[in-house]
């Protein structure tokens, strides 16, 4: 996993406000950007935003 680049996509969905924004903005497929999210969170041991259907929200690890 390139940490720079999960965290670049995680900083990405976040400011998009939803993965699928985030997907857009980034011009990759939807399930790579939730899998280096996924692999963020699992590299960090933490879970960093919580996922609906809808929209994602951070947790307090996320946050900080």
């Amino acid at each position: 996993m390139d940490r720079i680049e999960a965290m670049s996509t995680f900083l990405a969905t976040v400011e998009a406000g939803s993965l699928s924004a985030a997907s857009r903005k980034l011009g990759m497929p939807l399930v790579t950007v939730s899998h280096k999210v996924s692999a963020l969170e699992a590299h960090l041991r933490t879970k960093l935003i919580n996922r609906t259907s809808r929209r994602i929200t951070l947790t307090d690890a996320g946050r900080s």
